[in-house]
């Protein structure tokens, strides 16, 4: 009977632990500023972050991505044993020049925050698998990302949902 007592606290303690142990996500500092602007992108577009943005446990810069021909990747959404998002990693190779780096990571930003596949094997778009020309992209870059966002899965579901009211003219 005098356990029951200790077992009550456990448990409480132990959902207490749950509950708030999501309540932060690890970022990376050189990926905060990138972050921040697609999150003013998500704004900007109405488009809440908040939910998916706890679901992560970190954003991070990696070094074990693969990195060799015929078998790179820059970037990739991690996901736990159940398949729900965990992490955002981008690879280290992507930081040596800031224009790829802002591309692939708002690629990977994309995946999670946006629902999106990939758009394209190789199109010169944020979205397509692999891009020829990263600068072509950065050259264009406010038409890129509005078009990233208005035709994501998240801002049309969200379109649909919440239709333009119309004005009758009678």
């Amino acid at each position: 009977m005098k356990a029951m007592p200790l077992v009550f606290l456990l448990c409480f303690l132990a959902t207490i632990n749950f509950s708030f142990s999501q309540d932060s996500v690890d970022i990376d500092g050189r990926l905060q500023p990138l972050i921040d602007e697609f999150f003013e992108e998500c704004e900007k577009h109405g488009i809440d972050y908040h939910d998916k943005l706890f679901q992560l446990k970190k954003i991070d810069i990696s070094n074990t991505l693969p990195l060799e021909e015929n078998n790179t990747v820059l970037g990739m959404v991690t996901r736990d044993d159940q398949g729900n998002a965990e992490g955002i990693l981008i690879n280290w190779a992507a930081m040596l020049d800031p224009e790829i780096l802002k591309v692939v990571a708002f690629h990977e930003f994309a995946h999670h925050f946006l629902d999106y596949k990939h758009t394209c094997q190789d199109c010169n778009e944020i979205m397509a698998v692999t891009n020829t020309s990263y600068f072509d992209i950065v050259n264009d870059w406010q038409y890129q990302v509005n078009n990233l966002f208005t035709t994501s899965p998240v801002y049309l579901a969200k379109q649909k949902a919440e239709p333009i009211a119309s004005v009758s003219l009678q």
